[in-house]
């Protein structure tokens, strides 16, 4: 089936001196403009063609690869304001609308926003929304606690940061379960920490998170072992140096060897910690 704002393989039928067309099935046939065609392309060929309309709303095909496809989550930038909306570049000739019933709140030129891309079906054409809850599931029964899934940071908010996973779902990853300040925009692998009783999704950006202060202890003593006893990584440590040897932020990290100290297992001296050889 034939999909618009998405890639797929059309069959050339037909050459014309602009261009060349695809069997678009119920769409019926798609011109693919000339600058577009593939040297040496001739009719019988299959063509892998990114699908959209024009500035003439017509359905036309093109090779160039857009930021995002319907479906899609991306952070893009605002390029134009007029009376229909904002317009974001998304990599392509016409840029990209979100209309201003789909902002959450106004847009501005030179501002980049996390936008949800689909094909609106009332007027026929590809748009975008900040709105994201209004396309996004934020309550699920198929993700389950500690799953892998990818993350996109859509917004703050005063517990921590909204965050896009899988392009489906919207989840919650609360500041302290977050290792380091994140960007709006920003990508990168988290966990399910908790599916609350309402369905909502609480992430972790961190698999370490979700051991428990136990095995993030057992896993401070290895790593002393390992170093003959002795480390330089403290509650002073850089927090990326803390996350890049335990995948936990620097709270966890602290809680864990104030709880070692307490034990009685460890020492802790200015600039680093070690085994206490009682």
């Amino acid at each position: 089936m034939v999909e618009i704002g998405t890639f797929n393989q059309l069959q050339v039928v037909k050459q014309v001196d602009f261009g060349v067309y695809l069997d678009g099935g119920e769409l019926d046939t798609i011109l693919l403009p000339r600058r577009y065609v593939p040297e040496g392309c001739e009719i019988g060929d299959w063509l892998d063609v990114f699908l959209y309309f024009d500035s003439d709303d017509l359905l036309i095909a093109t090779t160039e690869k857009p930021k995002a496809q319907v479906g899609d989550c991306e952070f893009l930038k605002v390029v134009d304001i007029n009376h229909a909306g904002a317009f974001m570049d998304w990599g392509l000739t016409k840029d990209l609308l979100v209309p201003y019933n789909e902002q959450q709140k106004p847009m501005e030129v030179g501002y980049s926003y996390v936008v949800h891309v689909f094909h609106d079906q009332n007027s026929d054409r590809i748009a975008a929304s900040t709105k994201l809850n209004h396309h996004l599931d934020e309550e699920t029964v198929w993700l389950k606690p500690r799953q892998h899934v990818s993350l996109l940071i859509a917004s703050r908010t005063e517990l921590g940061y909204k965050a896009v996973i899988d392009n489906k779902y919207l989840g919650l990853l609360f500041r302290a379960d977050a290792f380091r300040p994140l960007k709006i925009g920003e990508r990168l692998p988290g966990f399910v920490k908790n599916i609350r009783s309402d369905g909502k999704i609480d992430l972790v950006i961190s698999q370490g998170t979700l051991q428990g202060d136990h095995d993030l202890g057992e896993q401070i003593i290895r790593h002393l072992q390992d170093l003959g006893g002795e480390s330089q990584i403290s509650d002073k440590s850089d927090p990326e140096e803390i996350y890049r040897l335990f995948k936990v932020s620097k709270k966890k990290y602290k809680q864990a060897i104030g709880t070692l100290y307490k034990s009685k297992r460890i020492l802790i001296e200015p600039g680093k910690i070690k085994l206490n050889n009682l």
